[in-house]
C-alpha cells in the first residue's frame, strides 16, 4: 500500500532509477506511506489527501537523495559525517516535525484540550444563578456554586 506512485517519485528526481534504485524507491514510497498512516490516519489509496501524497513524496525524495544520511563528504581524504540531530532518523525514511504536526491535522489528531460537561445517567442539567456573561458571544460562565446566596 503506497500513497504515491513510483512514477510520481520518479518524476521529482534528477536521475533515472536503475533496477536496484526502482525497487528501493518502492519500498521507501511504502514505508513514508505507512508513516502518514501512522502520524495521520488509514486513508484508502484511492481518495488520499493531495497534501499527504506530497509528504509521502517528499520524505521519500529526501531518502533517495541522502539515503545513508550523510550530513558531509568530502572528495578529498574521504570524509563523511552523520549528524546526531537526526538521531534514529539518519539513513531512514522519516518525516520531519512539521510534516508530522501536518499529518496529525489532516488525521483529525491535533493535540489540544476539551471540555465535556458531565452528569449522572438520567439526571436533569439545572441552570443556577451566578452566571457571568462572556464577551465572545457564547453561554454564560459559572462563577459561583451557592445556588442560595450567589453574592
Amino acid at each position: 500500500m503506497a500513497y504515491a506512485t513510483l512514477d510520481e517519485l520518479t518524476a521529482r528526481l534528477d536521475w533515472t532509477l536503475d533496477a536496484d534504485e526502482e525497487r528501493i524507491a518502492a519500498s521507501a514510497l511504502e514505508d513514508a506511506s505507512d508513516l502518514a498512516a501512522h502520524y495521520g490516519r488509514d486513508w484508502p489509496e484511492t481518495n488520499v489527501p493531495r497534501l499527504v501524497r506530497t509528504l509521502v513524496l517528499k520524505a521519500a525524495v529526501r531518502y533517495m537523495r541522502n539515503p545513508d544520511g550523510y550530513t558531509q563528504s568530502r572528495a578529498g581524504d574521504e570524509t563523511l559525517a552523520w549528524s546526531d540531530a537526526s538521531g534514529e532518523n539518519a539513513g531512514t525514511v522519516y518525516f520531519t516535525d512539521e510534516e508530522i504536526k501536518l499529518l496529525e491535522g489532516l488525521g483529525g489528531r491535533k493535540p489540544g484540550l476539551g471540555s465535556v460537561q458531565v452528569s449522572a445517567w438520567n439526571s436533569k442539567i439545572r441552570h443556577r444563578p451566578g452566571l457571568v456573561p462572556v464577551d465572545y458571544g457564547g453561554d454564560a460562565f459559572p462563577l459561583f456554586a451557592d445556588e442560595e446566596e450567589p453574592w
